[in-house]
């Protein structure tokens, strides 16, 4: 009777063993569930963080990208300067006599027009000793007239190489720049050296204007060019003895104490890499080189953005995570609670979609506004080519107008023989001209390509074909005389354009006159190829004849010429190891005469 009652208690509680195993049940489920939870999130924020990184890594190179071509085609515009100061004799004349006064004034104020016209910081001529005899800001406080310059680097450079960069801080004007020389030379002989200077601080004030934390470092760590004043000529790495010894001697930095940022550069990957400051601020950095490798360009962004994105994702797919476990739980159990878990699933993925679609919206912007750039550049660049492409091609256009024209009349006129004959001219033009695009680059670079020998005769043909029609407009006589079997050391095409330009320039002298006569002789003379182009037009004037291959000396009425041509056929005979000279006929007329090496 006693066992009794212990046993009814027994039947009307729950068993232990079975409270107890469901119990570690649920816990076990539950520790399941919240690890889930967490590698979801987990992954989440890893994928949003690496897929930030690479559209933040994609987005960087595209702007340094144009960054680099912006900086790269500002500089290439004054590549030229240098060198166009040997088509001036005052240069050549002042070198020859340095103490003249009057010359180093008159030479001052021809490179002061030139860079007017230029736009550079200063433009200037050093003997081979480095004494500065003239320059473009003569008449300026700073001016580097009188100062010697023998120390600096782009001065012995185009001593050795013949020409030389750098960029350093002016001694004389204490401002930074980059230098562009070129040497000046006289039968071969290096007898001084022509400087322009080009300032960059624009491209400071954008990348501050716009926020943007950049960097432009040169050959030596140091940075010449950054977005804060702080950064500026400062290396990012302490200097060797030997770089602060050639340092000293060069001067490139002028006082600046040139300590170190202090910055510590993490592992790189793919995408970039790391630095912190050393304030302890981390950035992410991605490069480009500029310069031929000289310098490096580099833009520093702040990850902090897409982390936070990145914790904004994880914590909604943790929570995505969490709703699909507990509908999944709840679903045994009470199916109005699984519909209002799934009505909050269905909003969350509503949030996850206007999230998704922001993030899209975002992204087409910026590529929108990176189309606009590319567009900005491509016009940019088509801008520069007109100029060039407008002088060059004139002609040739000019005369597939009239061969065009020409053959309609044929056509209306039933004369088909005549009409085919005009339309294969028309094609050869058409394939001149494609060459002749082809070929623009050498006003802006020296062309590398290889001379050949080409028949003086059938470039004289082809240039008249395509002035035929002004030659027949204008009622010009025209006489030829060629010695036979004539070859020169040229490029046909360059050629071409070479007689272009000078007889051209005489249809336009015989414009106004009473007789209207052009003479062209070639023969040999002395191992070289004499070409004489002679017209029956004015004299050139007497203040003009010294200065005629001089950039933009004209005669002609304003719109009708800019001073190019006589200037481009200049620098496309000295091209070919020759010269052009010009000289006034008696009583009246003038004469051209390109002496060019014969072809073996």
């Amino acid at each position: 009777m006693t066992d009794l009652p212990f046993r009814i208690g027994l039947e009307g509680h729950p068993d232990v063993t079975a409270v107890v195993g469901r119990r570690a049940g649920w816990v076990a489920r539950g520790v399941m569930a919240a690890a889930l939870v967490g590698v979801v999130a987990w992954l989440g924020y890893a994928i949003a963080f690496s897929r930030g990184l690479d559209q933040r890594h994609a987005a960087a190179q595209q702007r340094l990208a144009v960054e680099a071509a912006q900086l790269d085609g500002y500089l290439s515009r004054f590549e030229y300067l240098p060198s166009l100061l040997e088509t001036s004799p005052d240069v050549f004349r002042l070198l020859g006599t340095p103490d003249d006064r009057a010359l180093q004034q008159s030479v001052s104020l021809h490179l002061k027009s030139i860079n007017l016209l230029a736009g550079a910081d200063n433009l200037y001529v050093l003997t081979v000793a480095g004494d500065a005899i003239a320059a473009a800001d003569f008449d300026q406080p700073g001016t580097p007239v009188g100062s010697n310059l023998s120390y600096r680097p782009y001065m012995r450079q185009a001593l050795a190489t013949g020409r030389g960069v750098f960029f350093g801080i002016g001694i004389t004007s204490a401002r930074a720049g980059y230098y562009l020389s070129y040497a000046v030379k006289q039968e071969g002989r290096t007898i001084g050296v022509a400087v322009v200077k080009v300032n960059l601080d624009a491209f400071e004030r954008e990348w501050r204007n716009r926020g943007a934390d950049m960097l432009l470092v040169d050959a030596r760590g140091v940075t010449i060019l950054a977005s804060r004043e702080e950064w500026r000529f400062r290396p990012l790495t302490p200097l060797s003895v030997d770089a602060l010894e050639e340092i000293a001697t060069s001067k490139p930095y002028g006082s600046s104490s040139l300590a170190p940022l202090g910055w510590s550069f993490m592992e790189r990957t793919d995408r970039g890499g790391q630095v912190a400051t050393e304030r302890g601020a981390v950035y992410s950095v991605d490069e480009r080189p500029l310069n031929g490798r000289q310098w490096q360009l580099l833009l520093l962004d702040d990850e902090a953005p897409i982390r936070r994105t990145a914790l904004i994702i994880g914590t909604l797919s943790g929570l995505a995570s969490i709703v699909a476990l507990l509908a999944f739980g709840l679903l045994a159990q009470r199916r109005r609670e699984i519909r209002q878990r799934l009505a909050s699933q269905a909003a969350l993925q509503a949030a996850n979609d206007r999230l998704e679609m922001r993030v899209q919206e975002r992204t087409a912007e910026l590529r929108a506004a990176q189309d606009e750039l590319v567009h900005a550049g491509k016009l940019a660049v088509l801008g520069q080519m007109s100029a060039g492409m407008v002088h060059e091609i004139n002609q040739p256009l000019a005369a597939l107008q009239t061969a065009s024209d020409n053959a309609v009349q044929f056509v209306d006129r039933g004369m088909i023989g005549e009409a085919r004959g005009n339309l294969i001219r028309i094609g050869e033009l058409v394939r001149r001209l494609a060459r002749l695009t082809g070929q623009l680059r050498v006003f802006a670079y020296k062309s590398n390509a290889p001379l050949d020998a080409v028949s003086v005769e059938q470039a004289l043909s082809e240039t008249l074909k395509i002035l035929g029609a002004r030659v027949k407009d204008g009622n010009v006589d025209v006489t030829i005389d060629l010695a036979p079997e004539l070859h020169v050391r040229a490029d046909q095409i360059r050629l071409e354009q070479l007689l272009c330009n000078i007889i051209a320039n005489a249809l336009d002298a015989v414009e106004g006159a009473a007789r209207k006569s052009i003479h062209i002789r070639a023969v040999r003379e002395e191992g070289q190829c004499r070409i004489t182009i002679a017209n029956s037009g004015p004299a050139i004037a007497a203040d003009v004849l010294p200065r005629l291959f001089e950039p933009f000396v004209t005669t002609k009425p304003a719109g009708k010429g800019l001073g190019l041509g006589l200037v481009i056929a200049n620098h496309i005979a000295r091209s070919f190891g020759g010269e052009l000279r010009a000289r006034n006929l008696v009583p009246s007329g003038a004469e051209f005469i390109v002496l060019l090496p014969l072809a073996d």
